[in-house]
């Protein structure tokens, strides 16, 4: 996914991209003292106006991580979608759109520590219709990495030096020939993807780890339960064993850039018929009813932004 981007929010305002800029010297570029989110905005042509998806709670989530790191929001959350809304009128995407705020530490000295430490709130936005296409299925491998656990480096939050653990992870799969890696945690449960949370089905049951799994607090994974609960289909929140996945129905990832992507192999182990299946389609479908504005029951998840002709 290249970034394509004119203007950015930085140091308070909204100005051209190559005048946003990070010293080499900052704590967030050499030690990951830095908390991101990715927020997706789509552009249904027949409302003629970006809809930004769960724009209140990407920013809240922004905030409560950013406490993890001893970093405070600048402004109010109010002042924060405010200006993600600016900044995408500015920019101009007539389509679908990523939002990607970061707040950072940004003291110049050596050595990591999180007290007394300035900190400072960027964002910019870039066309993206696609993270990847994902729409027949996928093919994951287990990685032989584990998921970072809580006592070490929260991955609750989306803190940007633990995505180290996510990289290694992806580019071995990548390396072995796999569209993506599933991490199992220290205790050998499954936890989650390399930047997605996980589901599986089993037996019309819709099942997903815990937050205690070491998981990231998923914003599109809470919607897929709320939309299981408007489907009328059963969820289970527990520890879910790596030989599970491969006696699954369905298996399908959840996040922000990928959406819902169904997983048709894991380990070379066709997940049911090798297909995506009836229960990952219905709920892709209620998905994307939900973040085109198409859904009544859950139009509060979507932020219209008129953009400029």
């Amino acid at each position: 996914m290249l970034i394509e981007s004119r203007y950015a929010f930085f140091e308070g305002r909204i100005r051209p991209i190559d005048e946003a800029r990070i010293s080499i010297l900052a704590a967030a570029v050499n030690y990951g003292l830095a908390v991101f989110e990715g927020i997706r905005a789509y552009w249904p042509d027949e409302r003629d106006a970006l809809l930004v998806f769960r724009l209140r709670d990407h920013l809240e989530r922004l905030r409560s991580n950013g406490r993890i790191l001893l970093m405070d929001l600048p402004m109010t959350l109010d002042e924060a979608a405010a200006a993600v809304m600016t900044l995408l009128a500015k920019e101009g995407i007539r389509g679908d759109a990523y939002v990607r705020p970061l707040l950072y530490k940004s003291a110049h000295e050596i050595g990591p520590r999180l007290h007394d430490s300035p900190c400072k709130l960027s964002m910019f936005v870039t066309p993206l219709s696609r993270y990847a296409e994902t729409s027949n299925g996928i093919r994951v491998v287990v990685s032989s990495w584990r998921r970072i656990s809580d006592a070490a480096a929260p991955p609750r939050g989306k803190i940007a030096g633990t995505y180290v653990n996510a990289a290694l992870a992806k580019s071995e799969a990548a390396l072995a020939g796999a569209d993506d890696a599933i991490l199992l945690g220290e205790d050998g449960t499954v936890s989650e993807g390399t930047v997605s949370n996980l589901f599986l089905v089993r037996g019309g049951r819709l099942v997903t780890p815990p937050v205690a799994a070491g998981i990231l607090e998923g914003i599109t994974r809470q919607s897929v339960l709320t939309l299981a609960g408007d489907l009328g289909i059963p969820v289970e929140e527990r520890s879910v064993s790596r030989s599970e996945l491969y006696v699954a129905d369905e298996v399908f990832l959840t996040g922000t850039a990928m959406e819902l992507a169904p997983v048709i192999e894991i380990d070379r182990r066709p997940v049911g018929n090798g297909a995506p299946g009836d229960v990952t389609r219905r709920l892709a479908r209620s998905f994307d009813d939900a973040v085109h504005g198409r859904s009544l029951a859950h139009s509060d998840w979507c932020t219209p932004v008129k953009i400029p002709d």
